[in-house]
């Protein structure tokens, strides 16, 4: 499922010189498009989460598949120094986090 870009929220990473989703993708597949980020091939996306994780703005959201979630069930990570934050949201509005460590202290 490609990524889902919330244009009200995407800024286009203007502090940087490239966007940092279209710098992280793997595939090569994230770019600008009238200022806000935009997926080139939704077909080729490998539903990695990069770009959801690295966004500055949480304007990037990856659309969990069918058969794992149905609509409108929500996956969603959040960076932070030494750990991630992933939210899930179940089918029937359910909201629950989970904090996983990235970094040994």
């Amino acid at each position: 499922m490609p990524p889902k870009i919330n244009l009200q929220k995407c800024d286009g990473c203007r502090a940087e010189k490239e966007p940092l989703c279209e710098q992280i993708c793997p595939g090569n597949l994230m770019t600008l498009k009238d200022g806000k980020a935009f997926c080139r091939s939704n077909r080729d996306c490998w539903d990695c989460m990069s770009c959801t994780k690295i966004c500055p703005q949480a304007a990037i959201e990856t659309r969990l598949p069918y058969q794992l979630g149905y609509y409108p069930a929500k996956l969603i990570p959040r960076m932070g120094t030494n750990s991630m934050m992933w939210t899930c949201s179940d089918i029937n509005g359910k909201t629950e986090r989970f904090v996983v460590k990235t970094r040994n202290s």
